[in-house]
């Protein structure tokens, strides 16, 4: 098979700045790519690199992009490197015919999928749990370690309060609150563990404390391991886990915890989707604020191949304007 290949970069504009550990994030840039086959039919596929998760950066993509031939074959994509993780996803998950009108609605999935809710940090968190609550959310990621811990553990506590009142004061069957506290490897040792003794003080049976995503450095594995194995409150990985090289040397390193796969940047849709079935990992798959094009891809995987008892991290369009469709209109006269 033989593909006419096109690129074009672009950049989205957050209608908040996403506040992390790692710092401030403002736009998303990527690529969407346009593989033509010779019937004639039209793929599209996105590079999204998240270069401090550990995927290539924007420039690497774009070079690798801008050396390829104007033709491609089935051989040259299956041959991406490794260390191009980015460019892997987005080049196979291309390959499956993706007409532009249907990536815009979110269909054709295997199975439904429920979605956590991303919070911003600090006290701005509160009034959003509210509107994504109403919207139907009922599992929440807060991001943690952007602010001085003795801070967010006050917001915390306001954040579980009204939680809870809001649950008590629904008419209907109550429904359980599950929240996902996500430190981006942020935390110290002595952090960590004062996380996990306050989330172990939550007894309540329509709250939930999910678990602690990346409170350590990708550096201090062990740690985690330990605190994993010491505490009720469940550990995830994710920048441990950022390609598929990193979560088989974290399952070979017997994790058996749960690990938060971001396809954007893992790399092989086809490796990853071998490696889950072969070794039942616990998986949950999240969003790296990729665009309707590599959304759609990420879902189609996350449905064939993540726990149904987990909400997927992809409850990030409040993150952007409503109907934001800006992005593809200035892209498509480049194509």
């Amino acid at each position: 098979m033989v593909y006419q290949f096109k690129f074009s970069p672009y950049c989205r504009q957050l209608k908040h700045p996403l506040k992390t550990h790692h710092g401030t994030w403002k736009t998303r840039e990527g690529i969407i790519i346009r593989l033509t086959n010779e019937q004639g039919k039209i793929a599209w596929g996105e590079i999204a690199p998240l270069s401090w998760f550990g995927s290539e950066t924007l420039q690497q993509a774009l070079e690798f992009c801008q050396q390829l031939p104007q033709t491609l074959t089935l051989e040259d994509i299956l041959e991406i490197p490794d260390n191009l993780p980015a460019c892997q996803f987005g080049f196979e998950s291309a390959l499956r015919y993706t007409p532009k009108t249907r990536f815009l609605k979110e269909t054709g999935f295997l199975r439904e999928l429920k979605f956590s809710g991303l919070l911003p940090s600090g006290n701005a968190g509160l009034p959003v749990f509210k509107t994504l609550f109403n919207q139907g959310f009922r599992t929440f990621k807060w991001k943690i370690a952007v602010h001085p811990i003795s801070e967010e553990l006050q917001i915390f506590k306001q954040l579980t309060q009204l939680i809870l009142e809001t649950i008590n004061s629904e008419k209907e069957k109550q429904e359980i609150i599950y929240l996902r506290l996500d430190a981006n490897g942020g935390l110290s040792w002595e952090e960590a563990n004062q996380w996990l003794s306050v989330c172990e003080e939550i007894k309540s049976d329509i709250l939930k404390i999910e678990y602690l995503e990346q409170p350590l450095s990708v550096h201090q594995f062990a740690e985690m391991l330990a605190l994993n194995q010491q505490y009720s409150t469940t550990i995830a990985l994710d920048e441990s886990v950022a390609t598929l090289q990193h979560i088989q040397d974290c399952y070979q390193q017997s994790w058996r915890g749960i690990f938060v796969v971001k396809p954007a940047i893992v790399g092989s849709p086809q490796k990853l989707r071998k490696f889950c079935r072969e070794n039942k990992i616990d998986a949950v798959f999240s969003s790296v604020f990729e665009t309707p094009v590599g959304r759609q891809a990420a879902l189609n995987l996350a449905s064939q191949l993540s726990d149904p008892k987990r909400a997927v991290g992809f409850g990030i369009g409040h993150w952007f304007q409503e109907n934001d469709q800006s992005w593809w209109c200035e892209l498509s006269s480049t194509f």
